[in-house]
C-alpha cells in the first residue's frame, strides 16, 4: 500500500481544481481499504470517489483515500429482474452502458451522470424522471471507526431528493463499498416523458422505443447541454431545483406565468433553478476563469484555472440573485469542501 505525499488532485475532480493533498493513498481492495484506516498516524482523513459532485476550495491536509474498488456481479436473477452488485469504484455512466448491452432496464434515463457509483446513494442520484432509489436494493458500507461493513436498506438510507442518510446523520461515519440493483430482464419500465426524450425520440422517427433508444437520446439531450468535464470543467447540475409550497408557487406563478414547473405532490412544486438562474441574466456568462455554461445555466464550469474559492464566490453571487428576484433559495448539489 503505497502512500504519496503533495498530490495534486486536479485529475480526481471534475471541475480540475488544483488542490493538492498533503497525503494519498489509492484503495483497490477492501483490505487495504481496512488496512489503512486503521494508520493512526494519518488521523484526518478524506475520502475520494470519482470527483464528480464536490467543489474542493482548499488544499486537503490530510490523508486522501481514492476508492477505487472495481467488480459487477449479478447475485441474483430470475425470468424478470436481475440484481447486480456494483462496487464503488465503478464508474457509472460505463455501468449504465454495461447493463445496456445485457439488456437490463432501470438506469437508461440516468446516462452520462458523471461520478463513480459508490456516491450515487449519497446524492440519490437522478435525471429524466427516474432516480437511483427507483432500483436500489441495498448498499455495503465500511464504518470508518470500527472498519466493520454493514448493509444499509432503501428505507435505511433515507434517501429525499438528492438526499440520504450518508449526506446528513451518517456524514463521515462511513464509505460506500458497493451498492446492488434490481433491474428488469423483460417487460420495462419506459419513462419518456420527462424533459426532450420524447421529442428526441420522435425526431429519430422511433415510435416503440428499447431501453437502447432512451439512454442514446438522454446523452444526445445532456451532451447537447453538458460540457464534458474532460474539456471544461464542470460538475454537472450545480444547483438542486428548489422545491416550494402551493402558496409560495400561486404567487410565484403569478408574477411569472411563463415559467416552467414541475408538479410533484398535492402540496408542492418543482421550479427549474436552470431557469431561474437564466432570468438573472447569468446563462453564458464569465467571471475571470469561473463561469456559467453557454447552453445550461445550471452549470458551473472552471475555464482553466479558476480556484474552488472563485466557483464558489460565483455560486453566492447566483444564489443571492435569485432570492432577490423570485423570492426563492437555490441550493448547491455539489459538495463544498471548505
Amino acid at each position: 500500500m503505497k502512500i504519496e505525499q503533495q498530490v495534486s488532485l486536479k485529475k480526481y475532480n471534475t471541475f480540475g481544481i488544483d488542490a493538492k493533498a498533503a497525503f494519498f493513498c489509492e484503495i483497490n481492495t477492501l483490505k487495504h481499504l481496512s488496512d489503512v484506516l486503521k494508520r493512526s498516524e494519518y488521523p484526518d482523513k478524506f475520502i475520494l470517489s470519482g470527483g464528480s459532485n464536490m467543489l474542493l476550495t482548499r488544499d486537503i491536509e490530510g490523508l486522501v483515500l481514492h476508492i477505487n474498488l472495481k467488480g459487477i456481479t449479478v447475485s441474483q436473477e430470475n425470468e424478470e429482474a436481475v440484481l447486480i452488485k456494483v462496487m464503488a469504484g465503478e464508474n457509472w455512466h460505463e455501468l449504465v452502458l454495461w447493463t445496456l448491452a445485457h439488456n437490463y432496464g432501470g438506469l437508461e434515463n440516468m446516462s452520462l451522470i458523471p461520478g463513480n457509483t459508490g456516491t450515487s446513494p449519497i446524492q440519490n442520484i437522478g435525471a429524466y424522471g427516474v432516480e437511483l432509489k427507483d432500483v436500489f436494493v441495498d448498499c455495503e458500507a465500511m464504518e470508518i471507526s470500527t472498519q466493520k461493513i454493514k448493509t444499509f436498506s432503501k428505507e435505511a438510507c433515507h434517501f429525499g431528493y438528492r438526499e440520504s442518510y450518508f449526506k446528513n446523520e451518517g456524514k463521515g461515519k462511513y464509505i460506500i463499498t458497493s451498492v446492488t440493483l434490481k433491474l428488469t430482464r423483460k417487460n420495462h419500465q419506459l419513462n419518456t416523458s420527462y424533459g426532450s426524450i420524447d421529442v428526441a425520440l420522435a425526431k429519430n422517427g422511433i415510435k416503440n422505443p428499447t431501453i437502447k433508444d432512451i439512454s442514446e437520446a438522454v446523452i444526445a439531450i445532456r451532451s447537447s447541454k453538458l460540457p464534458d468535464p474532460k474539456v471544461l470543467g464542470n460538475s454537472g447540475s450545480f444547483f438542486k431545483n428548489p422545491i416550494i409550497s402551493n402558496e409560495d408557487f400561486e404567487l410565484f406563478s403569478k408574477k411569472n406565468p411563463e415559467a416552467p414547473y414541475y408538479k410533484i405532490s398535492d402540496e408542492a412544486y418543482k421550479i427549474p433553478a436552470g431557469w431561474l438562474i437564466e432570468q438573472c441574466g447569468f446563462k453564458g456568462k464569465r467571471f475571470g476563469d469561473a463561469g456559467v455554461h453557454v447552453n445550461q445555466a445550471l452549470v458551473l464550469v472552471n475555464y482553466g484555472n479558476a480556484t474552488g474559492a472563485e466557483i464558489l464566490g460565483l455560486a453566492h453571487k447566483i444564489m443571492k440573485a435569485v432570492e432577490e428576484k423570485f423570492n426563492i433559495r437555490i441550493l448547491p448539489e455539489v459538495n463544498i469542501i471548505k
